[in-house]
């Protein structure tokens, strides 16, 4: 494989990582109201349900999304359901205060099985990938689904590394956050209005 092509793909990939979106916003609202451990537990999940992603885009399933406007907008209105309930129960839980980080271990399996829904439940990533994969192909280079198998699973371990670092940095926030009463109490409404946010995102967005 092209090594220039490789560091071109890398390069594209931490670019479009880091530009805000419903990935890195949901690890920044798990770390910020839960601490770095819930975020990187997250990040864990987003990153299998980026593996499932990457083998319909390796064995063409994406390609029956991009072409099924009826497909696109079941798996749109589900994934944008799944982040307004979630913000739902977290505005429930915004009247019962917010102070430091309970003693009890965290569920971890739970949050993984969040990130893992999330992006699983969002089309928009199966078609980035059959619309950013293929322009780093070179057909000469070897078989196709094994150039896109090697280059998704760059994606995934750098997608990986960021959502880890933004975990610790939204952490540190959260942990600032609880050293004011006043501003701890919000931290719940903080987390809701970022879930409806990315939920309303996933809703409106079209199908191209």
């Amino acid at each position: 494989m092209d090594s220039i092509a490789v560091v071109s793909f890398l390069g594209a990939a931490i670019v479009l990582t880091l530009m805000p979106g419903p990935d890195n916003l949901f690890v920044l609202a798990q770390s910020i109201a839960k601490g770095k451990q819930a975020g990187i537990a997250t990040a864990l999940g987003l990153c299998t349900g980026l593996l499932g992603h990457i083998s319909a885009a390796v064995i063409g399933l994406s390609a029956v999304i991009y072409q099924s406007a009826l497909a696109f907008t079941i798996v749109k209105y589900a994934g944008a359901a799944y982040l307004l309930f979630l913000a739902y129960k977290a505005f429930r839980a915004k009247e019962t205060g917010f102070g430091p980080l309970s003693a009890d271990p965290l569920d971890y399996r739970a949050l993984y099985k969040k990130g893992v829904i999330m992006n699983l439940l969002n089309p928009k990533v199966s078609l980035f990938f059959l619309a950013f994969l293929p322009q780093f192909i070179h057909y000469e280079a070897g078989p196709v689904a094994g150039q896109m198998l090697v280059f998704g699973l760059i994606f995934l371990l750098q997608a990986l590394i960021l959502f880890s670092l933004i975990s610790v940095f939204a952490g540190k926030i959260g942990t600032f956050l609880r050293k004011s009463p006043a501003l701890a109490r919000k931290i719940n409404l903080i987390e809701g209005s970022l879930f409806a946010f990315i939920g309303l995102r996933i809703a409106f967005s079209e199908h191209k």
